[in-house]
């Protein structure tokens, strides 16, 4: 049986958003904290780091807007960065390809949205046969209103994508237990 080999996955965590007209910086600190916790982690204990960034043809997810790039307050040094246009990781990117070449099978995956394109590569991951940790505390997310009005928290929208993703598309875990595993499983 072949080791299990683990990658980060830092997903969109981009100076985009700070220009879109949903951002909310409310959860900041919290975010930032376990973000940097977990890129600092991982680095510490030899697992790749891949850093994702969106592009689109919203002004702010433009290259040339010079907005597609790290925020500011994130402090990473990717092992290799892949720009995507989709909500998925792995459509239209050499991620797939770069995870086999390298005998990676399990990811741990972070960044913005929650409920976007970090739940939409965690189950596309998943689908794809790798086993996933989802580190929802390292994640970012906003307030959005439903069609009936109703507002859902970040917190509400993180419940939400933890309650659909566990035990179906991804492990749930906190920074120190995603690098717990990652290092056990080496």
């Amino acid at each position: 049986m072949s080791a299990i080999k683990t990658t980060l996955i830092v997903v969109d965590a981009q100076e985009s958003f700070r220009h879109a007209p949903y951002w909310d910086a409310n959860e900041l600190p919290d975010y930032f904290r376990h973000q940097q916790a977990l890129i600092d982690g991982a680095k510490a204990a030899g697992i790749p780091v891949v850093q994702i960034f969106h592009t689109d043809s919203d002004e702010e997810f433009r290259v040339e807007s010079g907005l597609v790039r790290t925020l500011n307050e994130l402090k990473i040094e990717p092992d290799v960065t892949f720009l995507k246009t989709r909500h998925s990781a792995f459509v239209g990117t050499p991620l797939h390809i770069w995870l086999t070449e390298h005998g990676i099978n399990r990811l741990i995956v972070s960044g913005i949205r929650t409920e976007q394109c970090c739940e939409t590569t965690a189950r596309h991951a998943a689908d794809s046969g790798y086993a996933v940790d989802f580190v929802t505390d390292a994640t970012l997310t906003f307030p959005m209103t439903h069609a009936s009005g109703e507002v859902f928290s970040a917190k509400d929208i993180k419940t939400r994508t933890e309650l659909v993703l566990a035990d179906r598309f991804a492990r749930i875990a906190t920074v120190n237990e995603a690098l717990a595993a990652a290092i056990e499983a080496a």
